[in-house]
């Protein structure tokens, strides 16, 4: 079955209504916001093509399409979202009343596999934030922002919207407006604030400020995340680093020596701001192998074995 090209797709009232919802009744953040438009215009292609209607979907269609996107080849991560937008648009339009009944409603969320992220180990990420040259403007600026990456465990649109309203020097304090516009308050530690500290001070005028953004490119305004992207590969390819290097990794590292560090899984959570635990629980391998080792090393008879 050939579907029309998404271009040539325009949304049904009612999937525009269900996405409206999830923006501003849900929070969810725009970029969650444009992966179900995408999967909305799929949806509806796949429907012109079978000569249905949203509104009068039934279960056996849903089941059609999520076997037309595996039919496709998509991974699974892909086949999980479509299939939960579906859950989700149904769901909501049956709850709003604007359908008598649910076709989604025993629909089975595909299990994907979790996949553990890269780490770097702490030598790597000491070798990495050496690279900038800390005595250029556009060094201070990549040292500060890499140390910031690595010392709050920000995702990249988190980094690239930071303000100057954002950050307490006085306190070393960052609030960071996650998810959904979460807002959180994370601690810099004070190496990191040093270096931030100094960028803001002596390098950050240099850029000719347009805009109020923390780090800033060379026109004066906010950088984008490609740009962030860009620079943490060229850092990483300088130090000699092999493994795929991306603004995340980072944030997986932070998180992952936290653990090793002794930290627990909820404050872990609260840092990265992850509104569910079970988003952090990716990281339970690390507390698994920390507390084998203190086992190890801890218990009186298996201090016998290893003695």
């Amino acid at each position: 079955m050939s579907a029309p090209p998404l271009a040539a797709v325009s949304l049904h009232p009612l999937m525009d209504r269900h996405l409206e919802y999830l923006l501003v009744v849900r929070g969810l953040a725009e970029n969650t916001i444009a992966s179900y438009a995408h999967d909305a215009r799929d949806f509806q292609a796949f429907l012109l093509a079978l000569g249905k209607r949203v509104e009068t979907v039934e279960e056996v269609d849903l089941l059609l399409y999520l076997a037309h996107c595996r039919g496709r080849e998509l991974d699974d991560k892909t086949v999980a979202r479509r299939c939960a937008y579906l859950r989700s648009l149904y769901g909501h339009l049956a709850e709003e009343r604007l359908l008598p009944d649910n076709p989604a409603a025993l629909l089975e969320q595909p299990a994907v596999p979790r996949r553990l992220p890269d780490v770097l180990e702490p030598e790597e990420v000491a070798l990495l934030l050496e690279q900038p040259a800390a005595d250029t403007r556009l060094g201070a600026r990549d040292r500060a922002m890499l140390e910031l990456l690595y010392a709050a465990g920000l995702r990249v649109s988190e980094l690239v919207g930071l303000t100057l309203l954002d950050y307490d020097a006085q306190a070393g304090l960052l609030t960071v407006f996650g998810k959904g516009s979460k807002e959180r308050l994370i601690p810099v530690h004070d190496l990191a604030q040093q270096v931030l500290d100094a960028y803001l001070q002596a390098w950050r005028p240099l850029f000719a400020p347009k805009t109020r953004h923390l780090f800033l490119n060379r026109s004066g305004t906010g950088l984008t995340r490609v740009a962030v992207w860009k620079l943490v590969q060229r850092h990483a390819l300088a130090a000699g680093i092999v493994k795929t290097v991306s603004p995340h990794t980072f944030r997986h590292s932070f998180a992952t020596h936290l653990l090793e560090g002794g930290a627990d899984l909820r404050s872990v959570q609260l840092l990265l701001g992850h509104a569910d635990i079970t988003a952090t629980e990716i990281y339970t391998h690390v507390q698994t192998r920390r507390l084998a080792e203190l086992h190890r090393t801890h218990h009186p008879r298996s201090r016998l074995f290893h003695a």
